[in-house]
């Protein structure tokens, strides 16, 4: 029997085989997903790093102090909002009036303080009240009478565009006719070509206040537990609907400090402010790797997210694009990241 060449055996013996390379391929990408299902905030970060390195390519005035610092003053609204949805999205529910919450306290806050001629400390706390109000009211009928989160909001939605209005009148307050309390969130700070205003300030302090509620205390293990599983949540001990409940007031107090920000941003208060605010949360969130089925992500996800269709927006129009082309950019995004959501999800720990 005649012996093969030994370059012949050589280049055999060194070919790859097919179904190591594949089983090599699924274990990086399973090692990928598991760094993602651990670390939700690690995909919007890069594609932000990313969406800044190829908008300042295009244009380089993107990457000015000064624009960079716009975009955050532009956010500051949505990045507050999408806080409180987050803190819902994690317990697998979803907040359709979270946007409505948010403008029926500015109207109070504006209308209280320019036509009763109340202290503005005292609107920001009727403001308060009214978010706490509208957070109470949802989360009585999710947890009490077991409506679904989608209906419940979507009903409220309509029940506190309707108050605003009535309570309004439908007009706008401007800034000049309030106390110089209600604008001060829209006060720039300057350093150097750096201007932001005391409303961003605030809306990272409440990042950092909500990010170590949810890491650092039994309430936070709690919301996670039952966003993830809610009878399992119950057999463990938690109590679910106080949880639950908790969540909602949580997010109708941050919706009324979003109020607050949203009068100094504008430097007035309108009753039709606000109209995608309650979609533009949900994006943030979802952008920024928070699962729609709960129990994943974090708030800073959240931030970055917001972040991230503020840069595309900015960069879209500095770009010279027409707006309809920003509003397809962020709509795609948001399957993207459902379509890795669901990829992400099929690892558990």
């Amino acid at each position: 029997m005649s012996t093969p060449p030994s370059g012949t055996v050589a280049t055999a013996a060194s070919a790859p085989d097919p179904a190591t390379e594949f089983l090599a391929r699924q274990s990086r990408l399973g090692r990928a997903r598991s760094v993602l299902h651990r670390h939700p905030a690690v995909s919007p970060a890069v594609v932000l790093v990313a969406a800044i390195a190829v908008f300042g390519t295009i244009n380089e005035r993107l990457l000015l102090p000064a624009n960079l610092s716009l975009i955050l003053q532009q956010v500051a609204v949505v990045g507050t909002v999408a806080l409180a949805q987050t803190l819902i999205i994690l317990t697998a529910g979803i907040d359709l009036s979270i946007g409505a919450a948010m403008v029926l306290a500015s109207m109070v806050i504006a209308t209280t303080a320019s036509e009763l001629g109340v202290p503005g400390a005292l609107a920001l706390l009727l403001g308060l009240l009214v978010g706490l109000a509208t957070g109470a009211l949802n989360g009585v009928l999710v947890t009490r009478l077991k409506l679904p989160p989608f209906i419940v909001t979507l009903g409220t939605f309509n029940v506190f565009v309707a108050l605003t209005l009535l309570y309004s009148g439908g007009a706008t307050v401007r800034g000049a006719d309030m106390p110089g309390l209600l604008t001060l969130t829209g006060a720039p700070i300057t350093i150097g070509d750096v201007r932001i205003t005391i409303g961003v300030l605030i809306m990272f302090a409440l990042y950092v206040v909500v990010g170590y509620a949810l890491t650092r205390t039994a309430w936070g293990r709690h919301v996670y537990a039952v966003g993830d599983d809610k009878e399992a949540a119950r057999l463990a001990g938690i109590k679910v609907n106080r949880v639950l409940l908790s969540v909602y007031l949580a997010a109708g107090a941050i919706a009324a400090v979003c109020a607050w920000i949203q009068i100094g941003r504008t430097n007035a208060a309108s009753p039709n402010a606000g109209v995608d605010l309650n979609l533009d949360s949900i994006t943030a969130v979802v952008i920024g790797g928070t699962s729609l089925f709960g129990g994943r992500g974090t708030v800073w996800g959240t931030l970055l997210g917001a972040l991230i269709v503020g840069v595309f927006r900015g960069g879209l129009s500095l770009a010279g694009l027409d707006v309809l082309y920003q509003t397809l950019a962020v709509g795609i995004l948001v399957i993207a990241a459902v379509s890795i959501d669901q990829w992400i999800r099929k690892v558990r720990n």
